[in-house]
């Protein structure tokens, strides 16, 4: 295994991650700073999920393949201004503009990484593919935790200028990489989407995953504003310390197989994760601090056991078109984000957190009523 070029990798996904969630716990901060709305105050965090849903289609039409170094270089670049000039906005316009154009590049550096890493050491893909999900899941965890802490200590646009400086080592890294090949790009037509959607077992799984993301998202983008609804007086490295839950993701990603293997079928763990999501959500109607605190751990459990699953699903159901249904999956996924970073705040502010959260109850009971009926369509995996 090429050690080098893995580590210099993984640094940047943490990187990366750690960049699209950051806001997250700032968000009632921010909120405050400019003087917006939760609605308007959460799109900084649903706009960088509306390109991860739309990238592997519009990306796949302007560009045929792109160098994975390439990319790398100048999106680190592209990072490193663009979070400088975040620490000194002075407005929610230029705070929103200045994420979408991070928005823009997040995704080709996400496709960039995935490829060098399925390329740099064939032998172990698998296992390079494992520690790709769970430096996603530790870059995430890093963002929101840090995040939240460098804000109380230091201020909010510390915390942007460090993510500059972290963007910086990471340029400096990555031209010590030793691979020049390309990433391709998925080119999505209409008929090759029709073909894959008839097939029932996508449906559900695409559903699925755009009911459990909208959930997971839509709920952790309000839990600060709910945090302090409880108790005003929380700051926002309290907020930060609330997502340490986000790491058993990391736990769930590269212990899977013993987790399937404890079900003996894929889809008994899959409706075991809906059925731990569905009961953690219903835990947060509890109005105390310490216990929506723990609940975050058993929430991050449901969820990325059925998302962890649901991908090796995905993956193996065509022996062709991989690209294009994991694509796909991720384009459910990120829209489900992107619709939960907007829906779930809005009828927050409308009708207040028990019935936010009553919404988001029914929404799982109903996908897991789905996804139960239609179980044995799945006949490798019942």
């Amino acid at each position: 295994m090429k050690t080098k070029e893995l580590s210099i990798i993984i640094y940047n996904i943490v990187v990366i991650l750690s960049v699209m969630y950051a806001t997250q716990p700032l968000q009632p901060l921010l909120a405050k700073e400019f003087d917006v709305s939760i609605v308007k105050s959460s799109q900084f965090t649903a706009v960088i999920m509306l390109f991860l849903a739309i990238a592997p289609i519009i990306y796949g039409y302007i560009l045929e393949r792109v160098n994975a170094k390439s990319v790398l270089l100048v999106a680190s670049v592209i990072l490193a201004i663009t979070n400088t000039c975040l620490a000194f906005s002075s407005s929610y316009e230029m705070f929103l503009t200045i994420r979408t154009i991070e928005a823009m590049v997040i995704p080709a550096i996400l496709t960039s990484s995935m490829s060098i890493l399925a390329n740099i050491d064939k032998v172990n893909v698998k296992l390079n593919m494992s520690i790709y999900v769970a430096s996603t899941v530790f870059g995430g965890l890093v963002g929101r935790v840090f995040s939240g802490y460098i804000a109380s200590t230091f201020g909010w646009q510390m915390v942007f200028l460090s993510l500059s400086f972290a963007s910086i080592i990471g340029l400096f890294l990555i031209t010590r990489l030793r691979f020049d090949a390309q990433a391709h790009l998925t080119k999505a037509t209409i008929k090759d989407i029709t073909y894959i959607l008839k097939d029932k077992r996508f449906t559900v799984i695409y559903l699925l995953m755009f009911s459990i993301f909208f959930v997971f998202v839509g709920v952790l983008n309000i839990l600060p504003f709910r945090l302090i609804e409880l108790d005003p007086s929380t700051s926002e490295s309290q907020i930060g310390l609330l997502y340490l839950g986000y790491g058993v993701g990391i736990v769930v990603s590269l212990y899977i197989h013993r987790i399937i293997n404890f079900f003996n079928k894929e889809m008994r763990a899959i409706l075991f994760g809906i059925a731990i999501f569905l009961i953690s959500t219903t835990l947060y109607i509890i109005e105390n601090p310490l216990i929506i605190f723990l609940n975050v751990f058993l929430f991050c459990l449901g969820m990325f056991i059925v998302h962890t699953v649901s991908t090796r699903i995905a993956n193996s159901l065509k022996e062709s078109q991989k690209s294009l249904t994991s694509g796909m999956y991720l384009t459910f996924y990120y829209i489900g984000g992107t619709v939960g970073s907007i829906i779930p705040p809005m009828f927050y502010q409308l009708y207040g957190w028990d019935k936010t959260i009553y919404l988001c109850m029914l929404l799982l009971f109903i996908i897991f009523i789905f996804v139960y009926l239609n179980r044995k369509i799945f006949k490798a995996y019942n």
